[in-house]
Order: structure tokens, then sequence, then C-alpha cells
């Protein structure tokens, strides 16, 4: 159906009904960033099928979400180059298909390039929907616009596990890909006909990639992931060719920025970067981003190898998050632009760092209950600070400034995912490590309660074996005990270290004038 046009008091052009182009938004928002999520709880499956380890399956992850980075700034020339509209059909279309490939992979390398692909198709949805609800709605409704966008951004990530666990356990990895097949059809049709397509958002003549500007993003983000995610195992700067790829992956991000700046037809508009309010913003939501997907990773894991969770239970665990969420998207259509919106950032960090605080004091001897409600409070805090703060990053810059905006903003807050979701495996190595080193001298024979409960272990064992054989069983067992009480308290320290980011984050706030309410 066609769309009407009016123009406001500004001369911008505006939808009669925004709401039309609300549904094949959410809807393509949803099974994109869900798809960043859903995998996580399967990977220990996924592994097995491949005979990878768990190191190299979290290239699943990551190669999905820098992908998707590499596309991000992109959007405004493919916008350009087929209209905007013609641009986010494809978008959805290509990650549609690809989803079916990785349901078909058979092996670690072909799922990696198929989850390239999906990455790449799924790259310029979010930025396009970003850009175009903002662009369709008057600024005094832009806080319940991000609202309900916030509804796909925020909710589908703690979805994701939830659902991808239930699909693992009771049918199989490959479904958690094709169950976005039929979704993806409709959400194509859906935006063919029903997204609004200003003029200035038509296809353009003479439009020219920057090929260079490509060349040397590609190069960056590669190379970048490449030395997050092997750096732990090749010992970091220890290893020369880690030191080589650290040092080539540098020059290639400065010759990106740089040729950005200098040439004429370029990838992005980095003059946005002049906009205080949008590189405050930006910033913040990266290191959201990066606490979002990075617990998201580990908290799986957590659940499944200390408290011996199946993946559909550790998913349910994460259930509270997507209620969280929820409950503060409906906080945000309400009160966004009637009260500053600072505020509500700022409560929405409080409890998200109060969440993680509260995560870092975790044992194994809890019920189910302690791990839903720090993750319902996360949730919470987590749609109370990123749905306002996506409006007070946007809100001065103008509607044709949007679409290549949300492309950059996008791309930082990919690459802040990705790196979150190398480094926290980082965390988690050498947390476990340094708690080792630091208990391993009680396990002495001049320490008497190791002495003690060797003696105890040992005398339990010895029904069942000779006396010899039973003393070293009862020392393997108290040293697995040591390695799983290091390992416990790796994950808590990293849960504290998100914490500690979020309520750091604060002060930030302040930089940004006071948001006019309605």
């Amino acid at each position: 159906m066609s769309a009407q046009t009016t123009i406001n008091d500004e001369n911008k052009y505006l939808p009669e009904n925004p709401w039309l182009s609300c549904a094949p938004i959410l809807l393509a928002v949803f099974i994109y960033v869900m798809d960043g999520t859903i995998a996580n709880v399967a990977l220990p499956h996924m592994a097995g099928s491949f005979s990878a380890t768990r190191d190299e399956s979290i290239w699943i992850l990551t190669s999905y979400l820098i992908s998707s980075g590499i596309v991000i700034p992109s959007v405004d020339f493919f916008s350009k180059l087929f209209g905007r509209k013609n641009f986010y059909v494809i978008s959805v279309l290509l990650f549609t298909i690809a989803s079916f490939l990785c349901g078909t992979a058979t092996s670690l390398g072909q799922m990696v390039f198929y989850r390239v692909l999906q990455g790449a198709g799924g790259g310029g949805i979010v930025p396009l929907s970003q850009a175009i609800m903002m662009e369709s709605f008057p600024k005094e409704r832009r806080g319940t616009a991000m609202a309900i966008f916030g509804m796909g951004v925020i909710i589908a990530p703690i979805v994701g596990p939830m659902l991808g666990g239930w699909i693992t356990d009771n049918w199989s990895w490959p479904w958690i890909f094709f169950i976005n097949v039929p979704l993806g059809c409709v959400a194509s049709v859906l935006a063919k006909k029903l997204l609004f397509d200003p003029p200035y958002a038509h296809k353009q003549k003479d439009v020219k990639i920057d090929g260079l500007g490509f060349t040397f993003l590609i190069l960056w983000l590669c190379t970048l992931q490449v030395f997050f995610d092997k750096g732990n195992n090749a010992d970091w700067f220890n290893a020369p060719w880690i030191c080589w790829l650290f040092s080539f992956s540098c020059i290639a991000g400065i010759s990106f920025f740089i040729s950005q700046i200098v040439r004429k037809e370029t990838l992005v508009d980095l003059s946005v970067l002049k906009n205080k309010e949008f590189v405050v913003g930006t910033f913040i939501q990266v290191i959201m981003a990066s606490v979002l997907y990075a617990s998201i990773a580990i908290l799986p894991q957590f659940l499944q190898s200390m408290m011996g969770y199946t993946a559909f239970l550790s998913g349910m665990s994460m259930m509270p998050r997507g209620l969280g969420s929820l409950t503060a998207t409906v906080v945000c259509a309400i009160f966004a632009d009637r009260v500053d919106k600072r505020k509500l950032v700022i409560i929405g960090l409080l409890f998200l760092g109060s969440a993680g605080i509260a995560f870092g004091f975790l044992n194994l001897q809890i019920a189910q209950l302690n791990i839903m409600i720090p993750n319902y409070v996360m949730g919470f805090g987590l749609g109370l600070a990123m749905i306002p703060i996506i409006n007070l990053s946007m809100e001065t810059l103008s509607n044709e400034q949007m679409t290549n905006a949300s492309g950059l903003q996008n791309l930082f807050k990919n690459i802040g995912g990705a790196i979150g979701t190398s480094l926290v495996a980082t965390f988690l190595t050498r947390f476990a490590q340094m708690h080792q080193y630091m208990m391993v001298g009680k396990l002495s024979e001049l320490n008497p309660v190791y002495i003690e409960r060797v003696q105890a272990t040992t005398g339990a064992l010895m029904q069942y074996t000779s006396q010899d054989v039973a003393h070293h069983m009862a020392q393997y067992s108290l040293y697995g005990t040591m390695l799983k009480q290091a390992s416990l308290w790796a994950f808590m320290d990293s849960f504290r270290i998100f914490g500690i980011l979020c309520y750091a984050l604060v002060p930030l706030l302040f930089l940004f004038k006071k948001s006019k309410s309605r």
C-alpha cells in the first residue's frame, strides 16, 4: 500500500500513519538480534557435531557480529544505490536464505561461512530500522517510538537463549536457524508493502562506493576479531604473530578513519562525530552492548558447567531478563517523553550494575530463584537505559543524518559486543588460573583441614578399592573441587566487572543537556 506524506513545521517528511512501519521493522529486528544470542546455549551441541573445541565454537558467534559490523557502515551507500526500502527488503531476504544454509551446515568451516553471510544480510536491518523509526515520528514522540523499537533490540537477545535451549533439547540445533525462514519471508513481504519511503531515501544516480575505505574496514575488523579470539590461546603479546597481527589491525583501522576524513566519496560521514551527544551516547551504548553480549555468553556456560543445568533450564533461568526488559519498555513508553531521559538512563544503569554485583556473590548452593531475580533486575535496567540513550544520542541530528549516524553507531555497538564476547573468555581463563595459583598452596600435607578431608574421602572410597588407590582418588577429587572453586570465582569476578562498568557510565550522562519533557 502507498503511504501519504505531510510536511511538518520543520520541512521534514513524515508519514500520516507511522505505526504501519512498526510491524515489519519489529519482526525483522527481532529475528536478526535474536540470532546474535540464540546459538549461545547450543554451542556445546554444535561443537560436538563439528568436532570443534569450545574456543573454536566461539567463532560461530563472533563471525556473525563482525560480518554485520562490516556491512553496517555501508548501509548509507547501499540505501542510495538501491533505494532504502529496496535495500531493506534485500537485507531481510539474504538473512533468511543464510539462516536456512546455517541449518544445513555439516562442518565448522561451513557454519562460519554461512554465519558471515547471515551477518552480512542482517547488517543493514538494525540501523535502517532505527533510522526509519526515528524519521517516521515527530521529535516529541520519538521516545515512545524508541520504546517500541526497544522491544526488538532489547528483548530479542534475551529471549534467544531460552528459545535456543528449548529447541536444542527438544528438536535439534539446526532448527534454531530454520525458524527464521518463515519469519523472514513474512517480514520481507510486510516491509515491501508497509514501509514508508520518503523522497530523500529513494534510489539515487551516479552513486559510487568507497572501495578503499571498505577494504580498510574489512582488514581492520577481521584482524581485530582474530586478535581477540586467538590472543588468549597464544598468550597475547608473548606470541610474535599476535604482535604483528595487532599492529596490522591498528594500521588498517587508522587508515580507514583517515580515508573517511580526507576523501570526498566516503563510506561513512564522520562529521556526526562532531556532535557531542552522539559520541557520548554511542560510547555508552558500546559498553552496554559489551556487557549484554558478554553476560549472555557466560551465564549459560556457568549454569550448564557449574550448576549442571540442561540447555533448556539455563535458557529458562534467563527468561526473567526478557520480562524485565518488557517491563522497562512499558515504563519508557509511558515516561520517555514526559521526564528527563537522563534520569531514566541513570536509573537503568544503576539497576544494571546492581544486578552484575549480585551475580558476583553467587555460589553453587543456590536455588533457581537466585538466578532469576538478578536476571529480571538486569533486564529491567538494560531496557530502561538502552531505549532513552538511543534517543538522547540522536535527537540533535537531522533526519538526513539518521541513516548514516545509525550505521556508524551500530558499527561500534557490534564491535563492542564482539570484543566483549571474546574478552570475557579471556577473563574466565585468566581469573581461574589466578585463583588456582592462590589456592593450590592449601592442598598441602601441612594443612590439617586438607589432611582431614583426604582421610575422610579415602575412608569412603576404600570399600571399593585398595587404600593406595583410594588415597590418590581422594587427592584427585579435592584437586578437582579446587579447580571448580577457581572457575566459580572467575565467573563471579567477571560479573563484578560488568557491574562496575555500568556504575562508571553514570557520570557521562551529565554531559547531555536536560531533555525537554512533553
